[in-house]
């Protein structure tokens, strides 16, 4: 097995308690995390998935429907960190990890699988998904900060397709925007999109260092290995049919569950 795709699934969120076996129209979040990593795991060939809980509630429930489940310390810090418990617990050894959120139930498989492979392709320490905003879609991603100033993250990359930054503002800044707007039918930002593939060896160096400078004060923790020099592969992908990027709260729930009907999709 070359890759390894980790759902990390905490019981115990702060807005949400059991926010995993909530159910969206009829299936609990957590399935449906897994039934789209199952299905980019067969995309990618020579993959394997698990959902890495603390809660047993969480593993009977996986059980009982047939997804391999993994148990992981309850003190484990972060989702990434969650994802190296579940490889340690599970006695492999891949050469790539890829952390699929366990509250991003509408992560297209095509798009877990497209990062996986660049992981594989590129050898970079890790690659992630970013989507090109239509001026459209960054007038209302500008319009949604107002209210909510640290949702949504921006990400600028080199020629190399390496990032070089990401950041909570809209990076980058333009000075002639009003002419690029006639110029070009998409704006020049990418909205990140937070899936990550690691390798093995990145993964375990990132989860050992502390947190670091600019980390902390945007709240990324991918700035972490920018600031140590570690290199990401930034993988531009179609915007998702579904544009709800987490379920962090019930009104989250209830959102995700009107989109799914106005689609068609349940």
């Amino acid at each position: 097995m070359r890759t390894l795709i980790v759902v990390p699934a905490r019981y115990g969120s702060t807005r949400f308690p059991g926010k995993p076996l909530a159910e969206i129209a009829g299936r609990s979040m957590v399935l449906r995390v897994a039934d789209a990593a199952k299905a980019a795991a067969d995309i990618i060939g020579d993959a394997g998935f698990v959902v890495a809980t603390d809660d047993a509630r969480i593993k009977s429930h996986c059980e009982a429907e047939g997804v391999p489940v993994v148990m992981t310390p309850e003190d484990v810090a972060t989702g990434t960190d969650r994802a190296l418990a579940a490889v340690s617990a599970l006695g492999v050894e891949p050469e790539v990890v890829i952390n699929l959120q366990g509250d991003a139930p509408f992560t297209p498989p095509e798009m877990v699988a497209q990062v996986g492979r660049a992981a594989l392709d590129f050898g970079d320490d890790a690659a992630t998904p970013v989507v090109r905003l239509s001026w459209k879609a960054l007038d209302d991603l500008r319009e949604h900060k107002k209210l909510a100033p640290f949702s949504g993250t921006t990400c600028i990359c080199g020629t190399d397709g390496r990032a070089l930054w990401f950041s909570k503002n809209v990076i980058p800044a333009m000075r002639k925007e009003e002419k690029l707007r006639v110029t070009s039918g998409l704006s020049p930002v990418l909205r990140h999109i937070g899936l990550y593939a690691y390798s093995l060896t990145a993964l375990k160096r990132f989860a050992s260092m502390p947190e670091a400078h600019y980390e902390a004060l945007e709240g990324l923790e991918q700035l972490r290995m920018l600031e140590a020099g570690m290199s990401i592969r930034v993988v531009e992908v179609p915007p998702p049919e579904v544009s709800i990027s987490g379920v962090d709260t019930p009104e989250d729930l209830a959102l995700a569950e009107r989109i799914l009907k106005e689609k068609g999709l349940v």
